[in-house]
């Protein structure tokens, strides 16, 4: 093992261990609260949000199988399909969110009968379950964690396809979604995109914040005098690196930055079209 994968090793390492308990509070709230949405707006009204959670919906309808039970079997599949396909470091990750999310489920099967929520009201479900599961899934990636479920299946399909995780995400989780129309019709499935779409834009907001910073993209031929203005009056000369990843991974691309340099300045920006790269 050379130096460099030695260095690697050992800021992977601080990474996973930076703030760990403080992370790991906050995935375990995070879980409860995606567990309470899913039970109280998502279930009852057989929307349908992507993930094994939404299969388990499915098949409920279908042959009446329990939730949990079915999102942990599922679960359990896909870990043994990480350990050999994606080995054991990618796998250990995934674990802890595979055990607690349906543990969770099970825990909160009943308990709209304690709050007494009016969920007849589809529209109100979605739009209210859909932030306060967007808020749940927030905090458990920007904890550094996962639920685990297809987020395996999406880095199994993105590896040995070829594609991105974007790509990924989008063939896994929109054939869950559009299966909805299948067994629920097409007026379910359209608002099972809907919440969907809510749950990505709360979770990115919890991961990101509300941006007080501006990005100006210069077109002009005056390239060289600018770029000189910026460089003298308003910052200094640096080099810049580009990459693109999916938002789950933001907390340890963030941490790990920091750990390597202190100094180091970076800008976070949504991408929503990635070419290339296959």
């Amino acid at each position: 093992m050379n130096f460099f994968s030695k260095t690697k090793d050992k800021i992977i390492i601080e990474v996973d261990k930076k703030n760990y308990y403080k992370r790991l509070f906050q995935f375990i709230i995070g879980c409860f609260i995606v567990a309470v949405a899913y039970n109280i707006f998502v279930v009852d009204n057989r929307l349908v949000p992507g993930g094994v959670g939404g299969i388990a919906i499915i098949l409920n309808n279908l042959i009446s199988i329990d939730n949990a039970f079915t999102i942990v079997l599922l679960n359990i599949v896909l870990i043994i399909a990480s350990l050999f396909l994606l080995g054991k470091e990618k796998t250990r990750k995934s674990i802890l969110g595979t055990i607690l999310f349906p543990l969770f489920v099970k825990i909160t099967e009943n308990i709209n009968i304690l709050f007494e929520i009016d969920t007849s009201n589809i529209l109100f479900s979605v739009l209210v379950g859909g932030m306060l599961y967007g808020i749940g899934a927030g905090l458990v990636f920007k904890a550094g964690f996962t639920t685990g479920g297809t987020d395996i299946l999406n880095q199994i399909i993105s590896k040995y396809g070829k594609t991105s995780i974007g790509k990924s995400m989008l063939l896994s989780d929109g054939t869950i979604v559009l299966s909805s129309g299948i067994f629920f019709g097409v007026k379910i499935m359209m608002y099972s995109i809907l919440i969907l779409y809510i749950i990505s834009f709360i979770s990115d907001r919890i991961i990101l914040g509300i941006s007080d910073n501006k990005i100006f993209y210069i077109i002009t031929e005056k390239d060289i005098e600018i770029k000189k203005y910026i460089i003298e009056r308003l910052g200094q000369k640096e080099n810049v690196l580009m990459c693109v990843l999916p938002t789950k991974d933001y907390y340890s691309l963030k941490t790990g930055i920091s750990k390597i340099d202190k100094e180091a300045f970076f800008i976070v920006t949504d991408s929503y079209q990635v070419y290339g790269g296959e």
